[in-house]
């Protein structure tokens, strides 16, 4: 899965996961955003296998982009 991070006008960092909607999280620096956004999306994954609705493919957990 892909993590994506953006630099807001107000100085927060916001950071998503695109193969999951609405796994979106801000943090006051980068790695902040990146930590929590992964920890999110796990805990989405791991709702949606507890209910037996499907997850994205995973050719590797996290790939963060620069």
């Amino acid at each position: 899965m892909s993590v994506e991070t953006e630099r807001e006008d107000d100085g927060r960092w916001i950071a998503e996961v695109p193969e999951l909607p609405g796994v979106m999280v801000y943090g006051r620096t980068r790695e902040e955003a990146v930590t929590w956004v992964q920890a999110l999306a796990l805990r989405a994954i791991a709702d949606r296998l507890d209910h037996g609705q499907a997850i994205p493919e995973l050719d590797e957990l996290f790939a963060v982009s620069a």
